[in-house]
């Protein structure tokens, strides 16, 4: 019988501690990856994974995953909200893009209203996952506000 562990000893009774492992596999090939090197590029194919008949009622906050070679692995949406807010909890993002071993994101919201123009809490948010990013190596490449009016890219204007 092996020797009492130092929680047997203190609880008297073994505890079992499930074994984390961490796994990916991208099943597109390489070759059919959509390679997401522009803005105009980005802002096509966040418009075309929306639902159009809920893209003017609420916002909705979602993340591309990108490689090195800039390749999409995915889109995912993080958040859903209401009107004119939507929360978004950046521990998502990062588990999401370390699960996907991505090495850049691209982070994109609607604007019900129509204004392209980033709020406070925007700009507080992109900051936020922006370090947090930086702090695990992966790049922020882009947040995109989009709207029927256009679209509103933080790298464009400077603020990245």
């Amino acid at each position: 019988m092996p020797p009492e562990t130092v929680c047997e000893k203190e609880i008297g009774k073994s505890i079992r501690i499930p074994e984390i492992t961490l796994g990916y596999r991208n099943k597109t090939p390489a070759t059919a990856r959509i390679k997401v090197d522009s803005i105009p590029i980005a802002v096509s194919v966040f418009l075309k994974s929306w639902n159009k008949r809920t893209f003017d009622l609420c916002e909705e906050f979602k993340f591309m995953l990108l490689n090195k070679a800039l390749d999409l692995f995915g889109i995912l949406t993080v958040g859903k909200g209401g009107i004119d807010a939507v929360y978004v909890d950046p521990r998502l993002i990062y588990a999401a893009a370390l699960k996907a071993s991505a090495t850049s994101i691209i982070l994109a919201h609607n604007h019900p209203s129509g204004t392209i123009r980033p709020g406070k809490a925007d700009i507080i948010l992109t900051d936020q996952i922006r370090k947090g990013a930086s702090t695990l190596d992966i790049e922020l490449l882009d947040h995109l506000i989009l709207s029927r009016a256009g679209y509103y890219s933080f790298r464009e204007a400077g603020e990245l």
